[in-house]
């Protein structure tokens, strides 16, 4: 987001309307669903219209801009997913947002790979 010049905002939550997955654990996908949704944290960010397309050119396809619902009422823009690009991908509602589900996955990594040291006598 630096490289557009993109500004932080605030940390917020979404309506409990969306499910999220994990594209290849590279790219976060939030879907808009009927029923069975959580609340999601997000950031909000101010960007220009040129840094937002120069963004999502990066972005696998599928990923595009829509309506979000925030729990304080305020509805912005934001990079949802559309359906199929989830397919076959891990679900990560269960987590409440992309940076709680990366923490995640770092920590376990991180155990797996760590080694033991034992004292030499």
């Amino acid at each position: 987001m630096q490289t557009v010049n993109a500004q932080f905002v605030r940390e917020a939550w979404t309506l409990p309307i969306y499910r999220l997955w994990s594209i290849n654990d590279r790219h976060p996908a939030m879907l808009q669903v009927k029923a069975g949704g959580g609340a999601i944290a997000v950031e909000i960010w101010t960007i220009s219209a040129e840094g937002i397309s120069s963004i999502l050119l990066q972005e696998p396809p599928g990923l595009c801009i829509g309506k979000v619902y925030l729990a304080d009422g305020e509805v912005v823009l934001g990079v949802l997913g559309e359906p199929f690009l989830c397919e076959n991908q891990r679900e990560i509602t269960q987590w409440g947002g992309w940076r709680a589900y990366i923490t995640a996955v770092e920590k376990r990594y991180s155990s797996s790979t760590s080694t033991c040291k034992t004292k030499k006598n």
